[in-house]
């Protein structure tokens, strides 16, 4: 039996408006700048997700399980109301994740829970990551929470 509160409808909706607006758009800069242009950073959407990923890391339907310092989770599966992303949220502290690739690329919201943090070098708003990119995803100079879109679902950890 899973004891882990379940993703909250609303969570999902408020996704869907950022799934919608990438669409099938390719996974490079030009749609991380699209995405920064119309979901910013300062920007009432975004402050909207910050509440909601708040709220379900407190309410445990977020980063419910841990591992080397890292709190992580998927909260959507593939095509569960977000097309062909699901939706996984981590949360770190000063930390270097696990080495991974990204078959068919990677978008990510950064979400800084100290001011100063920042996810592979970039503060808040979004970073994307091309078809078959891979990175140690670090945290720097603080907490964050980092919500990342994958195609599919498709992750491949290294070793």
């Amino acid at each position: 039996m899973n004891s882990r509160p379940s993703t909250p409808d609303t969570f999902v909706e408020h996704l869907a408006e950022a799934t919608r607006l990438i669409g099938d758009a390719m996974l490079d800069k030009s749609l991380e700048a699209r995405l920064e242009a119309a979901l910013p950073a300062d920007g009432a959407w975004f402050a909207k997700a910050e509440a909601l990923c708040r709220q379900g890391v407190a309410e445990g339907w977020l980063c419910g399980r841990e591992a080397g310092g890292i709190k992580f989770g998927r909260c959507v599966p593939a095509g569960a109301g977000l097309g062909r992303f699901s939706v996984d949220v981590v949360e770190m502290d000063n930390v270097v994740g696990p080495h991974h690739a990204h078959p068919q690329g990677e978008i990510d919201l950064i979400i800084p829970l100290d001011d100063a943090a920042e996810f592979d070098g970039k503060g808040a708003g979004w970073m994307v990551y091309g078809p078959g990119s891979a990175h140690a995803p670090t945290v720097r100079q603080g907490k964050a929470l980092v919500l990342y879109l994958l195609p599919d679902g498709a992750i491949a950890f290294t070793r």
